[in-house]
C-alpha cells in the first residue's frame, strides 16, 4: 500500500463505471416527487471519481460547471484525457485534504460521491463532511451511496476474512487479482468444513458464490481496502447534519414505489413514525438494505401541491430502448410484479417515437383512456429505475450541449478498436451516459469513418473486432471457426443495427 493511499487500494485501477445518479438531471424527478423544488445546477462536482466516466458525461452532457478530484494517478490521467475531448471537466489527482481546500473552487449546487464513503478513512471523511459544509450552496443536493447494516450484517465476517487472507497468506508477487481468487478459494475451501458460522447463516455461502461472479478490479477495491466502514443510516445522518443537510429521499427510483418493496403493514408502520432518521432506519431492516444511494439537500424549498404538480408536469422523459423490448415487469425487494397494462401500454405507445415528452403532454395524450395524473408519475418513475426511460433536458439545453458531447463521443470511439471498456457514450438528451458495447461502438465508427451501408459497416466493425484477437461465443464458448465467427458477429451487428439505431440517433449519440 502506498503511504500517499491513506488505506484505499491503488495497486489496480477501478472499473469503467458509469452510475447515472450523479447526474444532476436525475435527482429532479424523484426530488419534485418528494416535494422539494431542485436547484439550478452551476457548479457541479464529484469526489472520487474513478476513471472519470461519470463526472466527463455529465460535463459534456449538462451545462454545468464540472470539477473534481481522485487521488489515483492513474485513474486523473484517464480522466483527464477525456476531458482534453472538450468536456470542460477541471479534474484533479489531489487527495481530499488537498483539493476540499483549493482556493479556486466555487461554490456548489450539486456534489456527489458513488463508492467512495464505505472505503476512506476517518480522516478523510472529515475532510468531506466540512467540505460539504462550507462548498455546498443553501438548497444544493448531495447524492452519496454507501454500505449499510442491516444487510452487510452477513458478509461482513466474509469481508474481513478475505482481507485477512490477503494481507497474510498471499504469496508475493502474485498481483492484486491473484490476491483476490487465492483469498476466494480460501473462503471456499473454509466453508465446507461446515463452520458454525455457516450453519448460522445459512446464506454466507451463496453469498460467496455470487461474490465470485464479479469483476475483479471490483473485488479488489470493496473487499481488499485497508478501510471498510458500513454505517447505519443513523450514523451518516448525524454527520451529515453537522454540515446542515437533512435527507431528501433515495436516488434508488424502484423505492420510491412502496408496493415494489413493502407488504401493506410494513407501509402502515412507517406511515406511523414521523422521525425521518428512524423512520429510514426501520426501513433499511425491512429491507435487509445493504448499500443506500441517497439525496440529501441543504435548506430544500418545499414546494405548495399546486407548484409541485406543475413542476412535475413540466419535468421531460425519453425512450432509451425500443419500444418492443420494454418489458412490463418491474422488481423490487417482494420480487417481480406485472405493470398494468392499462397504464403502461398508452404511457409507452405515445413515447414510441423516440422524442422527449414532457410529463404533462404525457398526461393530456393518455387521458382519454382514463389515467390520472399520479399514475403518470408513477410510471415514469417505474420505467427510469427499471433503465427503459431517462430524464431529459429541455430542447434549448439539447442543443447547446451537442458540440460537447459529440467531441466526448468521437474521443470514446477512436478507443473502440483497442477494446478499452468504455462502454458509455454521452448523450446531450439524457445528459448522461448511454450503455453501447464494444461492437455497437465500432458499427457507430464505421459510420463516422463514412461506412453508409449497413454491410460495408458490418465489415468494418468486424475488421476491427478481430484486430483486437477477440471472438464472439456461443454458449458460453468461443467460436473457432473463422466463418461461424464473422457469421454469429454479423447476425449480432445487424440486430443492433436494427434495433438501437433509431434509439442511438433519438438520444443524439449518432
Amino acid at each position: 500500500m502506498s503511504d500517499w493511499a491513506e488505506g484505499y487500494l491503488v495497486e489496480i485501477g477501478y472499473t469503467y463505471g458509469y452510475y447515472s445518479e450523479l447526474n444532476p438531471l436525475k435527482a429532479r424527478l424523484p426530488l419534485l416527487k418528494t416535494g422539494y423544488a431542485p436547484p439550478a445546477i452551476g457548479a457541479a462536482c464529484e469526489l472520487g471519481f474513478g476513471h472519470g466516466i461519470s463526472a466527463n458525461m455529465h460535463a459534456a452532457g449538462g451545462t454545468a460547471e464540472w470539477y473534481g478530484t481522485d487521488f489515483n494517478p492513474s485513474h486523473a490521467a484517464f480522466a483527464q484525457d477525456m476531458a482534453a475531448a472538450g468536456t470542460g471537466a477541471k479534474l484533479y489527482d489531489e487527495a481530499f485534504a488537498d483539493f476540499c481546500n483549493r482556493p479556486d473552487l466555487p461554490d456548489f449546487d450539486f456534489i456527489g460521491l458513488h463508492g467512495i464513503w464505505s472505503w476512506i478513512s476517518p480522516a478523510n471523511m472529515n475532510h468531506i463532511i466540512d467540505f460539504l459544509r462550507r462548498k455546498l450552496k443553501v438548497g444544493g443536493i448531495c447524492y452519496i451511496s454507501y454500505n449499510t447494516y442491516p444487510g452487510w450484517n452477513t458478509v461482513a465476517p466474509i469481508r474481513h476474512l478475505l482481507t485477512q487472507h490477503a494481507s497474510s497468506m498471499s504469496a508475493p508477487g502474485i498481483g492484486v487479482q491473484g490476491r483476490v481468487d487465492a483469498a476466494l478459494d480460501f473462503a471456499d475451501a473454509l466453508m465446507n468444513t461446515n463452520t458454525l458460522y455457516g450453519k448460522a447463516n445459512p446464506n454466507a455461502a451463496t453469498r460467496l458464490k455470487g461474490i465470485r461472479n464479479n469483476d475483479r478490479s471490483y473485488l479488489a477495491h470493496e473487499y481488499l481496502n485497508e478501510c471498510w466502514i458500513p454505517m447505519y443510516f443513523s450514523e451518516i445522518s448525524k454527520m451529515l447534519s453537522s454540515a446542515k443537510l437533512s435527507f431528501a429521499c433515495t436516488a434508488t427510483y424502484r423505492e420510491h414505489i412502496d408496493a415494489l418493496n413493502l407488504s401493506d403493514e410494513q407501509q402502515t408502520m412507517l406511515r406511523d413514525i414521523p422521525d425521518v432518521t428512524f423512520r429510514e432506519t426501520v426501513r433499511d431492516f425491512m429491507l435487509n438494505q445493504q448499500f443506500r444511494r441517497d439525496y440529501w439537500i441543504r435548506g430544500g424549498r418545499s414546494l405548495q401541491t399546486m407548484q409541485q404538480l406543475d413542476m412535475l408536469r413540466d419535468e421531460r422523459v425519453v425512450l432509451n430502448v425500443p419500444r418492443a423490448d420494454v418489458k412490463l415487469e418491474a422488481s423490487g425487494f417482494r420480487g417481480s410484479a406485472t405493470l398494468n397494462e392499462d397504464v403502461y401500454k398508452p404511457v409507452l405507445d405515445f413515447m414510441a417515437d423516440g422524442q422527449p415528452r414532457s410529463l404533462g403532454e404525457i398526461e393530456a395524450a393518455v387521458k382519454p383512456t382514463g389515467k390520472s395524473f399520479n399514475q403518470v408519475v408513477q410510471a415514469a418513475l417505474v420505467l427510469v429505475g427499471k433503465g427503459d426511460v431517462s430524464p431529459a433536458h429541455p430542447a434549448g439545453t439539447v442543443d447547446a450541449v451537442r458540440p460537447k458531447t459529440q467531441a466526448l463521443n468521437s474521443k470514446i470511439l477512436a478507443m473502440a478498436p483497442s477494446g478499452r471498456q468504455v462502454n458509455y457514450l454521452a448523450s446531450p438528451v439524457t445528459g448522461g451516459g448511454v450503455h453501447v458495447n464494444n461492437i455497437g461502438q465500432l458499427l457507430l465508427l464505421g459510420r463516422e469513418n463514412g461506412h453508409t451501408t449497413d454491410t460495408a459497416c458490418i465489415d468494418f466493425a468486424y475488421g476491427q473486432f478481430t484486430a483486437q484477437g477477440k471472438r464472439m461465443a456461443r454458449d458460453g464458448v468461443a467460436i473457432s471457426d473463422p466463418a461461424e465467427n464473422k457469421a454469429e458477429f454479423s447476425r449480432e451487428a445487424k440486430s443492433q443495427i436494427d434495433k438501437t439505431m433509431a434509439i442511438y440517433k433519438a438520444l443524439g449519440i449518432a
